[in-house]
């Protein structure tokens, strides 16, 4: 599967479109961030597996920009990362792409349910899902701006170094 740990970026499809958005300027980002999104959610045959992981990293990327908070890849696999706040839609869209990774016919879902971690797998998407729809926030952590000078417009970007 291409995968070297639970997380919502250890594997191959989201280093794959990490490596992308690192490579094209920032305000293009959202609209390849759209393009995962749409292309998984449209999905109406068998989704394979690296179009899921991409899907579950978009999402991943887009509930951070949401939130204002650091990128959740920047520490190991995007240091330099920044997202743009993405509009409301997108986070609609992103919701809709992880259904269709859970969804019967998709090959990641398939995969995680063969292994061992499948369960931690389902728990990070659902709090991934929890993010999406702003439930996380109401656990106490508000987004909004950040301690760290970002703005209101500046969306996920790189880890603060000290």
């Amino acid at each position: 599967m291409g995968t070297w740990g639970m997380g919502l970026f250890e594997n191959d499809g989201a280093a794959d479109l990490l490596d992308d958005l690192a490579a094209m300027p920032e305000e293009r980002r959202l609209g390849a961030l759209r393009g995962v999104l749409s292309t998984a959610a449209a999905e109406r045959d068998y989704l394979e597996a690296p179009e899921g992981q991409m899907a579950v990293a978009a999402a991943a990327l887009t509930a951070a920009a949401r939130s204002r908070s650091a990128c959740p890849a920047a520490a190991a696999y995007a240091p330099d990362l920044t997202v743009p706040v993405p509009p409301p839609q997108l986070a609609v869209l992103a919701l809709h792409a992880l259904d269709r990774v859970l969804a019967p016919d998709s090959e990641l879902a398939e995969l995680w349910d063969e292994s061992d971690g499948g369960q931690e797998w389902l728990a990070h998407l659902a709090r991934l899902r929890a993010e999406l729809t702003g439930d996380a926030d109401r656990g106490g952590e508000q987004g909004g701006d950040q301690a760290d000078g970002r703005g209101a417009d500046r969306g996920c970007g790189p880890v603060p170094r000290p």
